[in-house]
C-alpha cells in the first residue's frame, strides 16, 4: 500500500500520533490502528458492481438531515450504493437527489410512499431516518419485503414498538443495525477515536471497581410559547408526516424556528421523547454496554422533572429531569439535564454532555465525544491483559461498514436490533416515568411495570391505516 509518498509504516505512525493526540493511551491507540489502516486500504480498493449492496433511503434532504450525514459517513464503504429516496415532503427529497449526486455520484430515484420504495427489487437494504414515530413501521415494511435495515436512533418511539420490530427481525433473519454510531465512533468520515469502547472495557474488566453509578449527561429541553396555527408549506404532505398519530394542525413561529414538524419534532412527546430519547439513545446505551445489560434493563426507575408548559401547543417535553434507574446488582444510572447535576466534581461546562462512570474508592472515567478523562491517568494508560474481555469480536471503526459487513455475513452487528431495542426501552420507561410522577418498578424480561397507568403507556392509539399488525 501506498497513499502518494506515504508508506504503510508511515501511516500507521500517523494514525498513532492522532489517535494519541485525541486522548487514546498508546497500548489502546495501537490496537485500534491496525484496524483503521486495514479499513482504510479496504476504502482505496475497487469493487465490482456485482458485489455491490443497493440502498434506499425513507427520510431524507432536511437541512439538518440525519440521513445526509449517514451517507457522508458512508463515504469509505465501497460496496455500497445508494439507488433510491423517499420523503413526505417533496423540497427534501429533491435536495437529497441534488446531494446524492453532487456530493457522492449517486442517481437515485425519488418516492414519496416509503412502501413503494420497499417494494423494489432492486433494493437489498433500507436506511430509515425518519421522525421516531415511522420508525417502526418503515423498518418492519422493509424487513418484511426482504431488505435488511440501518434504522436510525431512537429505534422506536414506545416500547410496544420496541419489541415489535425485534419480533419481525427475528421472524424474518433481517440484519438490523440502530444507529448508535458512539459503539463505534464513526461520527464522520474523519473521525475514528473510539473512546466510549475504551471506557466501556476499562469497566468491564473492572479497572475502577464496582460500578456504583452512571452519569448521563444528557442535557435540557428547549421550551417554545404557543406556536401558532400555519398553512402547511407547499411540498409538504403534512396528514402523511403524521401518520400513525393524532390528527391536528401543522403549527410553526413567524421565524420558522418553533414548529411540530422539521427537525423540532423532537420536544413533542407526540414524534418523540425529549433529550431522554435525542442524547439519552446515546448515553444511556453506553450506560447498558457498559453494565455489561444488553437485551435487559434496570428494575426500578424513578423520575423528577420540570413540567411542560404546555399540552398540545407548544413543546410539551420537561425542560429539566433527573430520572434514576436501579439495576438489580445494585448499580445506579442517572439520566440527567442541564440544570440537575449531581456531582459538584463535574461542574465545568465541559462535562455538561457525555457519561460519568463512578466506581469505588473515589474512580471515575469520564468519556464524551471530544474526551476521555479519570480520577488518576493510571486507569487509562495502564494496559488491559491480555485475556480481558472484549466487548464486541471485532474492532468495526465504520457504523456503516459494519453493518453492510453483516449484511454479506448475517452476523449481528455491534448494535443489532436487540441492543438498539434494549436500549431504547430504557429510554422510554425513563420519560415515562417522568410523565408519570411515579416510582415503578420494572420487570425487564416481561416489559411491564407494576402499575396499570404506566403500562398503558407502553403503547400508543395508531391513526388508520397505520396499525402494527405482528
Amino acid at each position: 500500500m501506498n497513499r502518494g509518498n506515504l508508506s504503510r509504516r508511515g501511516f500507521l505512525q500517523s494514525s498513532l500520533t492522532t489517535l494519541t493526540a485525541a486522548g487514546l493511551p498508546l497500548w489502546y491507540a495501537h490496537e485500534v490502528s491496525g484496524t483503521v489502516a486495514a479499513d482504510d486500504e479496504k476504502a482505496a480498493k475497487k469493487v465490482a458492481a456485482s458485489d455491490k449492496i443497493t440502498m434506499g433511503i425513507v427520510g431524507c434532504g432536511s437541512p439538518q438531515s440525519r440521513s445526509l450525514q449517514v451517507v457522508d459517513a458512508s463515504r469509505p464503504v465501497k460496496e455500497l450504493q445508494y439507488v433510491a429516496v423517499c420523503d413526505v415532503d417533496r423540497r427534501h427529497v429533491e435536495r437529497a437527489k441534488s446531494v446524492l449526486k453532487s456530493r457522492h455520484g449517486f442517481d437515485c430515484e425519488t418516492h414519496s410512499d416509503f412502501r413503494q420504495l420497499n417494494d423494489r427489487k432492486d433494493l437489498s437494504a433500507v436506511l430509515v431516518a425518519t421522525p421516531d414515530h415511522w420508525h417502526a413501521q418503515v423498518a418492519i415494511d422493509a424487513m418484511r419485503k426482504g431488505k435488511d435495515v440501518y434504522c436510525e436512533k431512537p429505534l422506536t418511539l414506545t416500547v410496544e414498538e420496541a419489541l415489535a420490530v425485534q419480533k419481525v427481525a427475528k421472524e424474518t433473519g433481517r440484519v438490523l443495525q440502530t444507529g448508535s454510531q458512539q459503539r463505534t465512533e464513526m461520527l464522520d468520515p474523519s473521525t475514528k477515536i473510539p473512546r466510549f469502547r475504551l471506557a466501556v472495557e476499562l469497566v468491564r474488566n473492572g479497572r475502577i471497581g464496582k460500578v456504583q453509578r452512571i452519569e448521563c449527561r444528557i442535557g435540557s429541553n428547549p421550551v417554545s410559547g404557543v406556536i401558532p396555527e400555519a398553512p402547511v408549506p407547499e411540498g409538504l404532505d403534512w396528514d402523511f408526516w403524521l401518520g400513525p398519530t393524532p390528527k391536528v394542525p401543522y403549527r410553526a413561529s413567524a421565524d420558522g424556528k418553533q414548529t411540530n414538524c422539521h427537525y423540532e419534532f423532537r420536544w413533542w412527546y407526540d414524534y418523540s421523547g425529549g433529550k431522554m430519547t435525542d442524547w439519552g439513545a446515546h448515553h444511556l446505551d453506553v450506560a447498558q454496554w457498559a453494565l455489561d445489560m444488553d437485551g435487559s434493563g434496570p428494575v426500578k426507575v424513578e423520575a423528577m422533572g420540570k413540567k411542560p408548559q404546555h399540552a398540545r401547543d407548544g413543546y410539551n417535553c420537561h425542560e429539566d429531569f433527573d430520572v434514576t434507574y436501579t439495576y438489580a446488582n445494585g448499580a445506579v444510572v442517572n439520566a440527567i439535564s442541564r440544570n440537575t447535576r449531581r456531582d459538584t466534581r463535574f461542574a465545568d461546562r465541559k462535562y455538561d454532555n457525555g457519561v460519568i462512570l463512578l466506581g469505588e474508592g473515589g474512580k471515575w472515567i469520564f468519556v464524551s465525544r471530544g474526551t476521555i478523562e479519570a480520577s488518576d491517568r493510571k486507569l487509562i494508560d495502564e494496559p488491559l491483559p491480555a485475556d480481558a474481555v472484549q466487548v464486541y469480536p471485532t474492532r468495526p471503526t465504520n457504523h456503516v461498514q459494519n453493518f453492510i459487513d453483516c449484511v454479506k455475513s448475517r452476523e449481528k452487528p455491534i448494535c443489532n436490533v436487540e441492543v438498539g431495542a434494549s436500549s431504547v426501552i430504557v429510554c422510554h420507561i425513563g420519560a415515562i416515568a417522568m410523565r408519570t410522577g411515579k416510582d415503578l418498578k420494572w420487570d425487564a424480561s416481561n416489559h411491564r411495570f407494576n402499575d396499570d397507568g404506566a403500562n398503558a403507556m407502553l403503547s400508543r392509539p395508531r391513526r388508520d391505516p397505520w396499525k402494527l399488525d405482528v
